[in-house]
């Protein structure tokens, strides 16, 4: 490993103990949280605006990261950087689109960001597809473990935490041309990206976004005809303020719809548990397969949390609609005594396929039905 004369080294150290070295990128600081691998080779401004990464560190398993820069509007998920630090392979100071705004470095800067290249991805993958998930700790400020293993045991642990409150938008915002919508839509924020409020206006929607702890009567004082609920970061299980809310938004019997941490909470709303993976599901190539049609969709994902299947299996009134192809988990539900439906994956994408944006516009005909 070369090191340039304007790095300095860095280390990773993990909650078991072991020890990565590698060279600081980003700010210099000391920064951690719960570490996780993405396989998605494009699309890392994305990622890391994303607010669903909130309180993680992303490994990205492509070999070279920041060679074509930043977009400060286009290409961010939400208004800020989410993620607490990244790891990577090669990490490129230059790059070479011109359409770019700043160089990754530029951008991890302006954000406080501290990351760690010179690391052999494969290697921090392998251990902790192994180990399981786990906290870590990257430092370009400190080099001696010991200290940051210590430091370690003061970052929370993701199961139990409730984050989208945090992430959310702090004010109600309205998007989308009330003059030329076709029907209302309350989103409910536990950390929505961007491109999923721009798919729901692409489809004739105007949508109100709410708190994640708004009150139901706020929200349904507004008359909407349907529901949308986010995706978003954190343990599901310790949001009963969430799962209230959208049990009382399906006594309306208008249509719900809900993406990933969203698709967590109609299954606790409709009585089914979730529980937190060995390892969770990051990238865009992750192949799903819709059980009502028999097709299989290339998906983008982002969830370390997922819901019981066997709980699925047995209940009167939820379908089981979509399913992991890898790992056989519970990819998509409905229900059989609403007009409501979710699913784990992200078919906004941005970035990955496009192949599941079908489900916005199923989401909008159910609404459409509603309004008629």
């Amino acid at each position: 490993m070369q090191k340039r004369p304007q790095q300095q080294e860095a280390l990773l150290v993990l909650q078991d103990g072991t020890v990565f070295k590698g060279l600081a990128l980003g700010k210099i600081g000391t920064a951690g949280g719960e570490i996780c691998f993405n396989t998605g080779m494009t699309g890392y401004q994305e990622i890391y605006t994303d607010p669903s990464y909130y309180g993680q560190v992303i490994v990205n398993t492509t070999s070279h990261i920041g060679n074509y820069g930043v977009q400060f509007r286009e290409e961010e998920e939400s208004d800020s950087v989410k993620i607490s630090g990244m790891v990577c392979n090669f990490f490129s100071q230059i790059h070479s689109r011109s359409t770019a705004d700043a160089s990754l470095q530029e951008y991890f800067e302006r954000a406080n960001i501290v990351g760690i290249s010179g690391i052999d991805t494969r290697q921090v993958v392998r251990h902790i597809r192994n180990k399981g998930v786990m906290n870590c700790i990257i430092s370009s400020e400190i080099l001696d473990p010991a200290v940051l293993v210590h430091r370690l045991n003061e970052i929370p642990d993701m199961e139990g935490l409730e984050l989208s409150s945090e992430v959310c938008t702090k004010q109600i915002y309205e998007i989308g041309d009330p003059n030329q919508a076709e029907f209302k839509v309350a989103v409910l924020d536990l950390g929505v990206k961007k491109s999923i409020l721009k798919n729901l206006t692409d489809r004739g929607a105007y949508c109100r976004v709410f708190p994640a702890r708004t009150p139901i009567q706020e929200i349904t004082a507004w008359n909407p005809d349907g529901f949308f609920i986010s995706n978003g970061p954190g343990d599901p299980a310790a949001m009963p303020y969430a799962v209230e809310t959208v049990r009382k938004a399906l006594e309306t019997d208008k249509p719900l719809f809900g993406i990933c941490l969203g698709h967590q909470i109609l299954s606790l709303a409709s009585g089914i548990s979730t529980y937190k993976m060995h390892n969770g599901h990051r990238g865009l190539n992750h192949p799903v397969k819709n059980l009502i049609t028999g097709r299989c969709e290339v998906t983008s994902q982002n969830h370390g949390f997922a819901v019981k299947g066997d709980e699925v299996q047995d209940h009167r009134d939820v379908e089981l609609t979509h399913v992991n192809l890898n790992d056989n988990t519970i990819e998509g539900i409905r229900r059989k005594d609403r007009p409501a439906f979710s699913v784990q994956y992200h078919p906004e994408a941005s970035p990955g396929p496009h192949d599941s944006r079908y489900l916005f516009d199923e989401f909008a005909k159910l609404i459409e039905v509603e309004v008629r």
